[in-house]
């Protein structure tokens, strides 16, 4: 497996890794030379100290050492470059292209992860290759370089130190990375813990009514610390282990430094090495070590990396949602041709159902809950694929379609509003980025808006809080159909967009509705039997089949499930306390 797909980099952030690692080789390198200038010159002068000979020309060496100085100076400046400058920008890259890959997945992908996980390899996992690009592999790389050129040199120079020098950078690296296999799973597991408590800890935040309601707030509390402490004892066991081989590697490594004095030490008793060879071997082993150590210290981070990049890549093997560019259907029916679906290849959400929405009709799809109505919805505006069967649009198959393309031909209303933290006229001009402000402005009067931002300290101008939390029920629903209105697509699906509202807030929602709905494709799903008696059609869902459909009148005369429906809801509107 290469580096890049190792560590799950970008083209730009292989290119930036390799020459960070180069220039750190550089500082190495540049810094062994000056080593050897060191030795020509304690040379020359232990030579006039001992046996007479002329003081040596100061002049090159002095040349020499401003040239050492400007190398240096270059090679750092460009080694932190490499490391630090523009690394970071990797992580950037990283999660723009998470962020992308992410927005062509398939809602199944988002039925199997939770928002935690997600949001931990967006964020915390990002973060960890990104201190390994940084500070673990540029070091690390520079470091393997530098051993390579140095050993090449020194047993040029003296096999023999050589060869006692630099046998514990293998053998300690060795040791270190036998040791990955036992260290990773530890890894995994402490990961696996940290993720359980930010699930636990978002659970906590979006659940904090309920649990205040039921006085389980001390329970609550016992769970999440009981998580808290059995990853911070993961944690501990992963430093424990990892300690343990990394100092194991340091020791090893030390042990060269041992060597060599006593090879060189043996030598100079024999006759065969000088005291300065022996010194400039222990300087430039010490520059050798140098770069490793700190690659130790750091190695424990080079393994999460890897594990946190693996799980990146799978965002990247996950098959996307894809289709032809091209669009041209005739007409807006939309219609299903024996449809079965089930999500995540369990039971059969729907079993070989067939219907057919007309343009400019309101198709409504009533039926017990569970009964598929909003899979239904789901699979015409293609934010899931059917196993079997096809759903068509104008004629063409929806699977056929980029869902973006696809979506461009879709407005839904849903019951629970999503808004963003921005104004009223922000969260409005999501329906289409590119309209005016009088046309924004035109949409929100249609939906009636005009009514509750009148109210609102600075107008549309206002913002509306997380998900609107400053607006009621009535007032996000009716900026969701401002959106809808704006966008003005030929589909519209309508997923219990009154369910939730109060009688007056009814009323205007479905004012608003009857402008948007005008000359559509609309699909309806709907629990209350009165909201869909002026349908055009009703479709009837059972079990995930169809159970009946026509007109109103006829499924009435007919008596059969939906007529039982509506008896039922007639007799629950008489009850009182």
């Amino acid at each position: 497996m290469s580096i890049q797909e190792k560590y799950a980099l970008t083209d730009e952030g292989l290119r930036n890794v390799k020459l960070g690692a180069v220039w750190t080789a550089a500082v190495n390198l540049v810094v062994f030379g000056g080593v050897g200038a060191l030795y020509l010159l304690m040379g020359e002068l232990v030579g006039h100290l001992t046996e007479g000979a002329p003081l040596p020309n100061l002049l090159p060496y002095a040349a020499g050492l401003a040239a050492f100085v400007v190398a240096l100076f270059v090679a750092e400046y460009w080694a932190y470059y490499y490391q630090y400058g523009v690394i970071y920008k990797e992580s950037g890259r990283q999660r723009i292209g998470l962020a992308e890959r992410l927005r062509k997945l398939p809602l199944g992908f988002f039925g199997r992860r939770d928002l935690a996980d997600l949001t931990e390899t967006l964020m915390t996992d990002v973060k960890t290759t990104e201190h390994a690009y940084s500070h673990v592999l540029p070091e690390l790389y520079g470091a393997y370089i530098t051993l390579v050129v140095a050993a090449v040199c020194l047993f040029s120079f003296d096999w023999r130190l050589a060869l006692a020098s630099l046998w514990s950078c293998p053998v300690g690296l060795a040791i270190l990375f036998g040791a990955r296999r036992a260290l990773q799973p530890m890894m995994e597991a402490t990961r696996m813990r940290g993720l359980a408590t930010s699930e636990d800890i978002q659970e906590a935040l979006e659940c904090v009514r309920e649990v205040r309601a039921t006085n389980q707030e001390e329970r609550y509390l016992e769970h999440i610390h009981a998580d808290v402490d059995a990853a911070e004892r993961q944690a501990a066991r992963s430093e424990i282990a990892c300690g343990i081989a990394v100092n194991g590697a340091q020791i090893v490594l030390r042990l060269g430094l041992a060597t060599t004095v006593l090879v060189g030490a043996a030598l100079i008793l024999e006759g065969s090495c000088t005291f300065m060879t022996l010194f400039a071997f222990l300087v430039v082993v010490s520059r050798i070590y140098a770069p490793f150590d700190q690659c130790l210290m750091l190695i424990a981070e080079l393994f999460s990396a890897k594990t946190a990049a693996a799980r990146m890549k799978g965002f990247y093997e996950e098959p996307l949602a894809q289709g032809g560019e091209t669009y041209e259907p005739v007409g807006h029916d939309v219609a299903f041709e024996d449809v079965s679906f089930s999500y995540d290849r369990g039971e059969k959400v729907l079993d070989g159902v067939t219907f057919t929405a007309r343009e400019g009709e309101v198709t409504a799809l009533v039926g017990p809950s569970g009964s598929g109505k909003s899979t239904c919805a789901r699979l015409a505006a293609r934010l899931w694929d059917a196993d079997a069967g096809r759903v068509t649009v104008g004629g063409v198959d929806v699977a056929a379609v980029d869902p973006e393309v696809l979506l461009g031909d879709f407005s839904v209303v849903f019951q629970d509003v999503l808004l963003f933290d921005d104004t009223v006229m922000g969260n409005i001009h999501l329906g289409r980025r590119g309209a005016t402000d009088e046309e924004v402005l035109a949409a929100a009067r249609a939906a009636n808006c005009d009514e509750f931002v009148s109210r609102l300290p600075q107008g549309y101008d206002t913002m509306i809080g997380e998900n609107g939390a400053r607006l009621s029920g009535g007032e996000r629903q009716r900026i969701s159909i401002a959106r809808a209105l704006l966008k003005d697509a030929p589909v519209v699906l309508l997923d219990e967009a009154t369910a939730s509202l109060d009688v007056e807030n009814e009323t205007q929602v479905q004012e608003a509705l009857s402008r948007l709905l005008a000359g559509k494709t609309v699909i309806v799903i709907a629990h209350r039997m009165r909201t869909v008696m002026s349908a055009d059609k009703i479709v009837v869902l059972e079990d995930g089949r169809v159970a009946e459909q026509g007109s109103p009148e006829e499924l009435l005369a007919a008596d059969g499930l939906f007529a039982r429906m509506v008896r039922l809801q007639t007799e629950s509107a008489d009850w009182t306390l």
